[in-house]
């Protein structure tokens, strides 16, 4: 389904036959709703699942002027109000992760709980060039261009090898991102920085990294839970996509941290 959230025409999947709690997934950057489908599944028939296309992804428009985490904040925020959700339990994953932080720093009410997974809660100084360069590749020469280094980082050799099929899905969802829908999200990454604001939270948060991740080192993820006071952190034998790659055990992990439906 489509709705317009602050002018953006944004996908969304809502899977309600569980009619229990609202469950929200946010995807990271180079990919869309469809990072969740087996969680989502899962999950759908004891909560109610929200999933999204973040603008410049899948079929998302592309965001007509510069943004930041908190513009992508207000898309989530203005997209419950759409959707009827006053009140969320909040999945994210990399990119999804920081809007999650965001989200939450600016609208603590809506979030009943935290799950971030292989993110961090701000660019160090020195990788700020590194997104410049990214975005400017993907403007210059496609997302071809990152394909193949992108993949390499997200997967395990062993699960890319073993899952050729769901490799080629992720490939494909990233390779029909729109470059400059990519390149606008990398400078919106540049200039991330939330971590000064986490000790603000009392929200119950559960922390997620792969310990093969070399995109979002697993220190960056155990930083937010050492910062959120009480938060949980986990770490699977997963490269960056942990969520894909280690599902049954992240499903495990989030099933037994979300309190029981009523």
């Amino acid at each position: 389904m489509q709705v317009t959230v602050n002018g953006i025409s944004t996908r969304y999947v809502l899977d309600d036959e569980g009619g229990g709690p609202w469950l929200t997934f946010v995807h990271q950057l180079g990919g869309d709703l469809s990072v969740w489908d087996q969680l989502a599944g899962h999950f759908r028939h004891s909560h109610t699942v929200l999933r999204y296309d973040v603008r410049g992804h899948g079929h998302s428009d592309v965001s007509p002027k510069p943004f930041d985490f908190a513009d992508l904040a207000a898309d989530l925020d203005a997209l419950l109000d759409a959707v009827g959700a006053p009140r969320t339990h909040l999945v994210g994953v990399s990119m999804g992760g920081m809007i999650a932080q965001q989200f939450v720093l600016d609208a603590p009410a809506r979030v009943a709980s935290l799950t971030l997974a292989d993110t961090a809660s701000r660019t160090p100084t020195d990788a700020r060039a590194m997104w410049d360069q990214r975005a400017a590749t993907v403007r210059r020469e496609g997302m071809d261009a990152l394909a193949s280094a992108t993949l390499e980082r997200w997967l395990t050799g062993d699960f890319r090898r073993a899952h050729p099929e769901a490799v080629e899905q992720i490939r494909e969802v990233l390779l029909r991102t729109r470059p400059e829908g990519y390149a606008m999200a990398c400078e919106a990454l540049r200039d991330f920085d939330a971590h000064e604001s986490l000790a603000e939270l009392h929200v119950r948060t559960l922390a997620v990294a792969g310990r093969h991740d070399t995109s979002t080192p697993p220190a960056a993820t155990r930083a937010i839970a050492d910062a959120i006071e009480g938060a949980h952190f986990e770490l699977l034998d997963a490269a960056h996509l942990a969520p894909v790659e280690a599902a049954h055990r992240f499903a495990a992990l989030l099933e037994t941290f979300l309190p029981v439906p009523v």
